[in-house]
């Protein structure tokens, strides 16, 4: 049992057993900024994250699969949104390895950071009292007390209406830097049904739109009593004519978004969104839509019971309520505190099968809330269970939904199960016959390909045999010569790797600068507009 322990390192990288030969003097003991705060050993891989402090990528990789956010010993709390490589860290702690004879730290063990993790959130949890986050148990049992008002679909519903996708606000693209070299940040996008060329439909809702100031919005008004008394009606035409009045309002006036979503509006909306008469089935789901583009709005409208709604519209509504009902999803999953429990509640086979609906629109609303939910771990563990990989490998060809299946793909990938599902699913030949194909839609699915590939290649022993026999060196060196600047330095770090050269030889600042994938943005006339910023 002697030896260097070289090989038995789990977390305390710079010390040795008894028995070493060089064992260290306290005065080799390594500078406080060359341990990681949350492991306190010696890393390997610093990062910077957004709010300034170092950390070894493996401890924060683990606190983001886990959701959890430690406090540091000066009471500050980290921004983990977004990691750069802190390649003067890392080079000062070779050099001091190299100085004290030490061996150069290797990346800690993930169960061993886990159980430090996890350690620290039950500290957290002893000092706030009982534990206050809900488990997935808890949520479907909450769901099952509290179940929504479910209708038949009437066979009279309208049917599929002429789509008025804006195509060319999708040759529009905006870069943003991800979070990591191979892992994305959430899009900053609006669904599409609210996209300028959306039809009013159902309600002749005027075409203009008043953005104003968002001020603290009263609990009830007159606005409110007044819309609330006819939506409870049990005239249907006056539930109609309020419905549309509620969708009008929440289109034009910024501020009454909050306003108006109050427990009683939501518990009116609520029946009317599985309605048989079409007109208010169809505005009610487009009112909330418009009430969840507000961000405090978005955790209520999930804990209020739509979810299993608008799953239902989806799998059996009309063609123009599941447009909408794919965009409030989508819409939803923008806010963290909603992922986890929008996988819970059964959305995610739905949004898989909506991926292969005849709405352009319901496809690529489907699309990105898929992508904003598979941003978590539990989530992309159920779409891995639910086959997804699979769905999205058969969709990568379709030209009006490569780019954004390759998003899912991508975040499929940095995580073990998606990868080695992807793996097994013969991703990599197709791929790599992806980029071979001349026609290939827009330079965005050629950049979200190689982003694809270079998760897959990342810490995969597998991928080096697999990328040699779709013969993809000759691919990636034609990307690596003419592609975009962040499609040719993915391909080169992939050639790289398939080389077998050492990490050290790759240039992570660079790598930093050419972002994760791309990422379209919609635009409406000189303004681009984020999720929360335009209304319908």
């Amino acid at each position: 049992m002697g030896g260097n322990g070289k090989h038995r390192w789990k977390i305390s990288f710079y010390h040795r057993s008894g028995s070493s030969p060089r064992r260290q003097r306290p005065e080799q003991q390594p500078p406080e900024e060359f341990l990681c705060p949350i492991s306190g050993s010696l890393m390997s891989d610093p990062v910077v994250v957004q709010s300034g402090q170092t950390f070894e990528r493996g401890c924060v990789q683990v606190c983001l699969d886990l959701g959890f956010t430690p406090a540091l010993s000066d009471g500050s709390v980290p921004d983990f949104s977004a990691l750069i490589p802190n390649l003067a860290i890392k080079s000062a702690i070779l050099s001091w390895c190299r100085t004290t004879g030490t061996d150069n730290p290797q990346p800690p063990e993930h169960d061993s950071v886990e159980r430090i993790v996890r350690g620290k959130m039950e500290e957290k949890a002893r000092e706030l009292g009982p534990d206050i986050r809900v488990s997935e148990r808890e949520l479907l049992k909450a769901v099952a007390e509290n179940p929504p008002v479910i209708f038949s679909h009437a066979a009279t519903e309208v049917g599929p209406r002429v789509n008025h996708f804006n195509s060319s606000s999708s040759s529009d693209e905006s870069v943003i830097v991800a979070a990591s070299p191979y892992t994305p940040l959430p899009l900053a996008r609006r669904p599409a049904c609210l996209s300028s060329g959306s039809s009013p439909s159902s309600g002749d809702i005027a075409d203009s739109e008043i953005l104003t100031q968002n001020p603290n919005s009263q609990s009830s008004s007159p606005e409110e009593q007044e819309l609330f008394l006819k939506l409870k009606s049990n005239d249907v035409y006056e539930q109609e004519q309020a419905v549309i009045s509620l969708r009008k309002i929440t289109r034009t006036k910024e501020e009454a978004r909050v306003s108006l979503c109050t427990p009683r509006i939501l518990g009116t909306l609520r029946p009317l969104i599985l309605s048989r008469y079409s007109v208010a089935q169809t505005n009610a789901i487009a009112s909330l839509v418009n009430l969840s583009l507000e961000k405090p709005n978005k955790v209520v409208i999930v804990r209020s019971g739509f979810v299993p709604l608008l799953i239902d519209v989806l799998k059996a509504g009309s063609s123009e309520a599941q447009e909408h009902a794919a965009g409030a999803l989508f819409s939803l999953a923008l806010e963290d505190e909603n992922k986890m429990a929008i996988g819970v509640l059964g959305a995610l086979q739905p949004l898989l099968h909506a991926l292969r609906s005849d709405s352009e629109r319901t496809r690529h609303d489907s699309a990105l809330a898929l992508y904003h939910l598979s941003l978590t771990q539990s989530n992309r563990v159920k779409l891995v269970k639910l086959g997804a990989i699979s769905t999205l490998l058969s969709l990568v060809k379709t030209p009006d939904m490569a780019s954004r299946v390759l998003l899912v793909l991508c975040n499929l990938a940095a995580s073990n199960e998606g990868k080695s599902a992807m793996l097994d699913a013969n991703a990599v030949e197709i791929l790599v016959g992806l980029l071979r194909e001349e026609n290939v839609d827009s330079e965005a699915t050629r950049e979200n390909c190689v982003a694809a590939l270079f998760a897959l290649s990342h810490g995969s022993m597998r991928f080096k045999g697999l990328a040699k026999e779709a013969r993809a060196a000759d691919v990636l060196r034609e990307v690596e010569e003419r592609g975009s600047e962040r499609a040719r330095d993915k391909a080169r770090r992939i050639l790289q790797m398939m080389k077998g050269r050492e990490e050290e030889d790759i240039n992570w600042e660079a790598a930093l600068d050419s972002g994760g994938v791309s990422r379209p943005h919609y635009r409406v006339g000189k303004d681009v507009f984020g999720a929360n910023s335009t209304n319908f």
